[in-house]
């Protein structure tokens, strides 16, 4: 009877339940979306935008799912190129970096690479195999174990102050890679599974300026950091599953986290130092948030799978 008449007074105050259990972790951080920033050619449409970096210069590079996956754009969000349309590697676009020195890392996790290039856009290096259908008609690989340096369609990439290469190795390994600068697989640590150093999809991956290590353990719900060699120093369970993770730069760096309906702000202590968006499918709502940008503490940029967009988000509460 205690829990029949607490029942009804929730619904006689017309509060839903579901509301008052649920509380956000931070406040709600007031933003603004720019309006249309993003200007496209004529009869040029994305899909699913999943990926989205900014180089030294303020130009915008967006991953999508569409006929023209890579596209640059200038800082005031005009057009300036679409890259690579129609190359093979273009199966599963995941993601899109632009580390230090400005060379661009794609990831495609359908044809399960991790390719650089060079400011000029000129092929630097490849990671993994590109999985190729004569080899399976002629059984050469049909049931060949995966080598640990391949990739079973990995998600996200960074690089230590050393050169090192870390990619989130992602759907199918659940454990993050280590390279060298050249490209050789040093080590890797991770399997599927919910304890410290396990991983469920891990999805995304940064690094701070100390050399810690972001994974973005989206099916666990969590974010584990570690060092560089694959230590385990602490978890964060205070958010929802994060999809993305962008860092700032500078010397007081923060956080960003998309995931779904809403992007958290976040110290690198793991504190939520906000909150931004809200569920929904026009601009400036949220769904899933694939990709983030932030070049500064009071801009994100995300990019929203479901509603094949990129918004322009400004901190109303920065200046």
């Amino acid at each position: 009877m205690r829990h029949l008449s607490l029942l009804l007074c929730v619904l006689q105050l017309g509060v839903p339940i579901r509301a008052q259990e649920k509380r956000e972790p931070g406040p709600q951080i007031p933003y603004h979306v720019v309006e249309s920033f993003l200007k496209f050619p004529d009869n040029l449409y994305m899909a699913e935008a999943v990926g989205i970096a900014l180089n030294s210069k303020g130009n915008i590079f967006v991953v999508n799912r569409g006929n023209h996956p890579l596209l640059e754009f200038a800082p005031n969000g005009s057009f300036i190129r679409s890259i690579g349309d129609g190359h093979p590697m273009f199966v599963g676009p995941h993601t899109v970096r632009i580390d230090p020195q400005d060379n661009l890392w794609y990831v495609d996790a359908g044809s399960n690479v991790v390719v650089k290039f060079d400011p000029e856009m000129r092929l630097q290096m490849v990671l993994g195999r590109r999985p190729e259908e004569w080899t399976w008609l002629t059984h050469v690989i049909e049931h060949a174990a995966t080598a640990p340096q391949n990739f079973y369609q990995p998600t996200d990439v960074t690089w230590g102050p050393d050169g090192s290469i870390y990619v989130t190795d992602g759907y199918g390994n659940s454990r993050v890679a280590k390279f060298n600068s050249h490209g050789i697989l040093v080590k890797y640590w991770g399997d599927r599974g919910t304890a410290q150093g396990q991983f469920n999809t891990p999805h995304a991956i940064v690094i701070d300026a100390k050399g810690n290590l972001y994974v973005a353990d989206r099916g666990n719900s969590r974010v584990q950091v570690f060092d560089t060699d694959g230590k385990f120093l602490q978890e964060w369970h205070n958010i929802g599953p994060p999809w993305s993770l962008c860092i700032t730069p500078g010397p007081h760096q923060v956080i960003f986290v998309g995931s779904i309906g809403r992007i958290y702000k976040m110290d690198l202590n793991g504190g939520v130092l906000g909150v931004l968006g809200k569920t929904g499918k026009l601009p400036g709502e949220m769904e899933w948030v694939h990709g983030v940008a932030c070049p500064d503490e009071h801009t994100v940029y995300a990019a929203e799978e479901l509603t094949w967009r990129v918004d322009k988000l400004v901190l109303d509460t920065e200046h």
